[in-house]
C-alpha cells in the first residue's frame, strides 16, 4: 500500500519541534505497518531535502520565531483577504490546482493522511487524492481560543476569536470528512465532537531515541526546561513558570531554558539562564537533575512530557503537561498546579538529587509501549480503510485523562 503523509513541513533530519517529532513516530508507524510512504509539504528557507520518499513544494517561511512585525502584519492581512486561519494562509503560496497535480503525480495512492489541520484547510482539495486519514495533533480552535483569553490587547483577542471561530468551523469539516480520524490524547477526541465515534482511534506517541546513555553523573543545571517557544500555548506555561514559579525556588538551584522564542524570554530571576535552541536536546535534558513541566492548558500531546519518561529523568509536572500519557506515572514525578507546590517539589527532588539519591529510572519500558501502541492505532485505522489487518481489537485508551481535563 502507498501513502501520502502530507504536513506543512517536510521532516528534517534531526527533528527541530515537538510537531516534527510527532510527524516521524507517525511516519515510521505507517512503515512498521507495510506502507511505502511518500511525504509531502514545504521546506524552511535553506533546509536541506529529506532522505525519505518526498514531493517537495518548495520553500516557505511560516514560523513566527524570526518574523519582523511587518511579515506578521502581512501573514493577518494576508489570511484575513483570503478568509483562512492565519497557519493555514501562510501555506496558500501556490494555486490549489498546481499543488494537487504535483502529489497526484507521485501516486497514485491508497490513502492520504492529513497531519495537522493547517495544509488541508489551505488546500482541501487533498481530501480528493484518497481515503483521507486525519491526525488531529491539537484542537486548533480550543487552543485558539484560550489564547485569546490570555491576550494583552484588544486587536490580539480580536484576532484570536476570528482564528477560534475560523478553525472550529474547519476542524468539523475535517473530521466530518475522514474516514479515520487519530487523536494523540483521548480527551482531544471528546472535544472534537468524536466520543463513541468508531472513526476516532487515539494514538500513542514515542520520541524513540533509543536507548538513553549511561549517566555519567554531571550536571550543568538543577532544573531544565525545554520547548518551542514560539508556539503560543508553549510559551503560556513558561511565562507561569517565570511569574509564579522561579520566584520561590531557592536562588542557588540554577534553571536552563533551551528552545526558540519569538521576541524576548519572559522577566525572571537571575537563576535563571535562557539558552536558545541547543545542539543536542537530549544532551540538554539530561544535563539536568530535575525537569520542570509547566504547560498550563492547550491540547494534544507534550513531547516533551514524553521525552522525559522515556529518559527516565525525575520530573515535576502540571496536570495539562500530562495529557496522553497512558500509564501510570512512574515514582520520581511530581503533579503540582499552583506556583507554590511546583516549586516545593522542585526543591525537594533537587536536593534528594544533589545529596546522590539515584532518581533516574529506566524508560525503556515506557518507550517501547508507547511505540507498540502507536502502531496498533495506526493499523486499526487503515483496517478502518480496508487496508492491512487490525493487528489488535483496538489502540490502548489513555488511562490519565482526568489529570488533563
Amino acid at each position: 500500500m502507498h501513502i501520502l503523509f502530507a504536513t506543512s513541513l517536510l521532516p528534517e533530519r534531526e527533528p527541530a519541534t515537538g510537531f516534527e517529532i510527532a510527524n516521524r513516530a507517525i511516519a515510521d508507524a505507517y512503515r512498521a505497518a507495510g506502507a511505502r510512504v511518500t511525504v509531502a509539504g514545504f521546506r524552511r528557507p535553506g533546509a536541506a531535502l529529506p532522505d525519505v520518499a518526498h514531493v517537495d513544494l518548495g520553500e516557505v517561511a511560516i514560523e513566527n520565531a524570526g518574523a519582523g512585525r511587518a511579515r506578521k502584519v502581512r501573514w493577518v492581512l494576508n489570511a484575513i483577504r483570503r478568509g483562512l486561519p492565519v497557519g493555514a494562509a501562510k501555506l496558500r503560496v501556490m494555486p490549489e490546482a498546481t499543488l494537487l497535480g504535483r502529489l497526484r503525480a507521485a501516486g497514485p495512492f491508497d490513502a492520504v493522511v492529513l497531519s495537522a489541520a493547517q495544509l488541508p484547510i489551505a488546500f482541501p482539495g487533498l481530501l480528493t487524492i484518497a481515503p483521507p486519514i486525519f491526525v488531529a495533533h491539537n484542537v486548533e480552535h480550543l487552543s485558539a481560543a484560550e489564547m485569546g483569553r490570555s491576550a494583552g490587547s484588544a486587536a490580539s483577542r480580536l484576532l484570536y476569536r476570528r482564528e477560534a471561530k475560523l478553525l472550529r468551523a474547519a476542524e468539523e469539516r475535517l473530521c466530518a470528512a475522514a474516514r479515520v480520524v487519530h487523536s494523540l490524547a483521548a480527551a482531544d477526541a471528546e472535544r472534537l465532537g468524536l466520543s463513541g465515534d468508531p472513526r476516532s482511534i487515539p494514538l500513542s506517541l514515542g520520541i524513540g531515541r533509543g536507548t538513553a546513555p549511561a549517566d555519567d553523573g554531571a550536571r550543568q543545571f538543577d532544573v531544565v526546561m525545554i520547548g518551542t517557544w514560539s508556539w503560543a500555548p508553549n510559551r503560556l506555561g513558561l511565562d507561569w513558570f517565570a511569574a509564579e514559579v522561579a520566584p520561590r525556588l531557592s536562588p542557588g538551584i540554577t534553571v536552563g531554558v533551551a528552545g526558540r522564542f519569538d521576541g524576548t524570554p519572559p522577566q525572571a530571576p537571575g537563576n535563571v539562564s535562557f539558552l536558545g535552541r541547543v545542539p543536542d536536546a537530549q544532551a540538554f535534558v539530561r544535563s539536568g537533575r530535575v525537569v520542570a513541566l509547566s504547560t498550563r492548558g492547550g491540547t494534544g500531546v507534550q513531547l516533551k512530557t514524553i521525552e522525559t519518561l522515556e529518559e527516565g529523568m525525575p520530573a515535576v509536572a502540571t496536570p495539562s503537561a500530562l495529557r496522553g500519557i497512558g500509564a501510570a506515572l512512574p515514582g520520581n514525578v511530581r503533579v503540582a498546579s499552583d506556583g507554590v507546590s511546583f516549586a516545593r517539589a522542585l526543591e525537594d527532588l533537587v536536593t534528594r538529587e544533589r545529596a546522590g539519591e539515584v532518581l533516574r529510572l529506566d524508560g525503556r519500558a515506557f518507550a517501547e509501549r508507547q511505540r507498540l501502541d502507536c502502531k496498533r492505532g495506526v493499523r486499526a485505522g487503515l483496517a478502518l480503510v480496508g487496508l492491512g489487518a487490525e493487528e489488535a481489537s483496538g489502540p490502548a485508551v489513555p488511562a490519565m485523562e482526568a489529570l488533563a481535563s
